[in-house]
């Protein structure tokens, strides 16, 4: 079967699957608000744009091959593409669980939040991945995942079988490498949090007959908000630093 297919349209195809994987779940390409007509069209795009560039590498791996080698080889790509996708998103689902984390901190938790990739979340959430997502666009850092996905083929050939143990190792290493930058970016919230219940919960025990919590409230969520105001441009700023610093290596 594969005799009668081109070897350059098989090359192709085998590009495809390692692009269109990765960008069906790395950050930015993924969000539940680009529509899949756009992502489609992107993935084809882009892998007619790297095909001149990766034709030469790829081509030896299907020329002549039987159907169970070019199988074999769509299914590694396949794989590949999503763990070099799956790598950068855990960044930003990190970071969107550190939102949640300064949402509840802050008391914003209770109140009514929005949809953000088809999950409920607070309010804040968007608030602070949206502005993350953008930063990614608009200093390029979508560029360097792209070569990384040129690079990969220096690592991984289309012949390559991936161990799930590698994977899993890469994939764990990463998620350290995620939530030790987010929670080092929302620290200022962390002791917010830990500060201002410690002082709430000594206030209700010298005054029991009180309700401390409820008239604290509005102030917990005053000064939650006016820390926010403060840090969360650095916060943003400083995950896009890092970020980028991660997709460099």
């Amino acid at each position: 079967m594969t005799a009668s297919v081109p070897a350059t349209v098989l090359a192709t195809f085998l590009i495809f699957c390692r692009v269109g994987t990765c960008l069906m779940v790395a950050p930015g390409f993924s969000r539940a608000n680009v529509p899949v007509q756009v992502r489609l069209f992107l993935a084809i795009n882009i892998t007619l744009m790297l095909a001149p560039l990766l034709e030469a590498t790829v081509r030896p791996a299907v020329e002549g091959a039987a159907t169970p080698v070019v199988v074999r080889a769509i299914g590694s790509e396949l794989v590949i593409g999503f763990l070099i996708g799956l790598s950068a998103r855990v960044f930003f689902l990190a970071l969107e669980t550190m939102a949640t984390m300064i949402a509840s901190n802050i008391g914003l938790s209770g109140i009514a939040g929005t949809m953000e990739d088809g999950e409920h979340v607070p309010a804040l959430v968007p608030l602070i991945t949206l502005p993350a997502v953008v930063l990614l666009f608009l200093t390029d850092q979508h560029w360097e995942l792209l070569r990384g996905l040129i690079g990969s083929y220096r690592l991984w050939s289309p012949t390559a079988v991936v161990s799930s143990e590698a994977a899993l190792s890469q994939l764990t290493d990463n998620l350290s490498q995620a939530f030790v930058l987010t929670l080092r970016v929302a620290s200022p919230f962390v002791i917010y949090g830990i500060v201002v219940n410690l002082a709430i919960g000594l206030a209700n025990k010298l005054t029991p007959t009180i309700p401390v919590y409820f008239i604290s409230l509005p102030f917990v969520l005053f000064g939650g908000l006016m820390l926010l105001y403060l840090t969360g441009r650095e916060l943003v700023q400083q995950f896009a630093i890092a970020f980028a610093s991660w997709l460099g290596g």
